[in-house]
């Protein structure tokens, strides 16, 4: 060891901030805003960056107060500030005191750009939207499947229309790579043509966290998409270029798959109001026969001679006695048949298949229906009443005898 001083870290930050801040007392700095938030305090904190390098700001609520704007992501601004160091941390940060707009943007305006373009060329023209499957069978969802957005989904499905089936197109919902992985999935789901309709999903960001989707590759995939797309990207506030091409646009993931499949118990009200209209008119067709039977009765009491009047009254006392064991039948048969096909709906559910102690077997997300296809070795799915399994064939067996149906 030297005689030199041995400085603490809190002395050390602070002889760095006088340094920082005596020689850069004031200064203009020209820069784009990402991660702008404004706590309750009044305080804005934000990064201002530009293509190659970046640096943490704060401007304090008793200048805010006389800006004439409201600063955004993704806005380009000129700011005097002084460079100043947060000791407790030993983070370099600016000051600002004042700021100015310095026009739109970069990545605002690429968006701007591509928004007019792509309306140019008829992409957001209602000619070409499809309409939404009332009733999907399958759905397709494409998104991250470590984000907020896919639980926030499979909930909303779960709850309001489980009888769908449910296949996950992971991707990359942010970053360098992920608008090519996301048309990768688009068409990758186009073209297996296994869902009804494809929702496209992530949760709310940045202008720069949500830029995938204002990617020209990903609007024109989901413009070729023969399979209607729904989207569900960021927050209410966000609009990409992807919910201006899709068929329909949704404000969140949780509200497009609101938007995309009904709600069981809607069904279930649907259902019962029918069977009471059914009802309804069972009860006023008998007794528009009855009325009729009354009819035909006085009209045989009045007509002539006396013979035939006898024998038309000895009819009318055998329909008389008929009537209400047909009406009994009628009624019975009726019932049978609305409880029929109450049954027949319930053996129809898949989900009822499952309770029985049945299983769906899948390779590959597509169900196996025969052995034929199988191999020793391969690894299937079991999808059980309450859960899936996942095992390997170790043994093919044939029946000796074919089933004949």
């Amino acid at each position: 060891m030297t005689n030199e001083p041995i400085y603490s870290v809190s002395e050390l930050n602070e002889a760095t901030k006088m340094l920082l801040e005596h020689h850069f007392s004031s200064l203009l700095l020209e820069g784009e805003i990402s991660n702008f938030s404004c706590p309750s305090s009044g305080h804005w904190y934000f990064t201002l960056k530009d293509e190659a390098a970046q640096i943490r700001c704060a401007m304090f609520r008793t200048q805010t107060s006389a800006i004439q704007f409201y600063p955004a992501n993704g806005m380009h601004v000129v700011i005097r500030a002084k460079v100043s160091l947060y000791i407790q941390r030993g983070e370099y940060q600016l000051i600002a005191s004042h700021m100015e707009e310095a026009g739109v943007g970069v990545l605002q305006k690429r968006f701007e750009a591509l928004k007019q373009k792509l309306f140019n060329e008829g992409l957001f023209d209602d000619v070409h939207k499809q309409p939404l499957p009332r009733y999907p069978k399958k759905i397709g969802i494409i998104t991250s499947i470590t984000g907020a957005a896919i639980h926030d989904v499979l909930t909303v499905l779960k709850r309001r229309y489980p009888i769908a089936e449910i296949c996950i197109f992971p991707t990359l919902v942010q970053g360098n790579q992920a608008a090519e992985n996301i048309t990768r999935m688009i068409k990758h789901a186009d073209k297996e043509k296994i869902c009804d309709v494809l929702l496209l999903t992530r949760g709310g960001g940045s202008l720069e966290d949500l830029w995938p989707f204002n990617e020209e590759i990903v609007a024109r995939a989901i413009y070729h998409c023969r399979l209607p797309i729904i989207t569900g990207i960021g927050h209410e506030i966000d609009f990409t270029i992807a919910d201006f091409v899709a068929d329909v646009r949704a404000p969140t993931p949780s509200a497009a798959a609101e938007t995309l499949v009904p709600d069981k118990a809607e069904i279930n009200a649907y259902l019962t109001q029918k069977a009471k209209q059914l009802q309804h008119l069972f009860q006023s067709s008998l007794h528009q026969k009855a009325l009729l039977m009354s009819q035909l009765t006085q009209r045989l009491n009045q007509q002539h001679p006396k013979a035939c009047l006898d024998m038309q009254q000895q009819q009318l006392q055998q329909y008389q006695r008929q009537l209400p064991i047909l009406m009994n039948n009628l009624l019975l048969n009726k019932k049978t048949a609305l409880s029929n096909l109450g049954k027949q709906l319930h053996q129809l559910s898949p989900l009822n298949t499952l309770d029985r102690g049945y299983a769906i077997l899948s390779q590959n997300e597509k169900t196996v229906t025969s052995v034929a296809n199988i191999h020793v070795g391969e690894r299937l799915s079991a999808r059980l009443k309450d859960g899936t399994i996942y095992a390997e064939v170790t043994q093919i067996v044939k029946p000796k005898f074919k089933l004949q149906r």
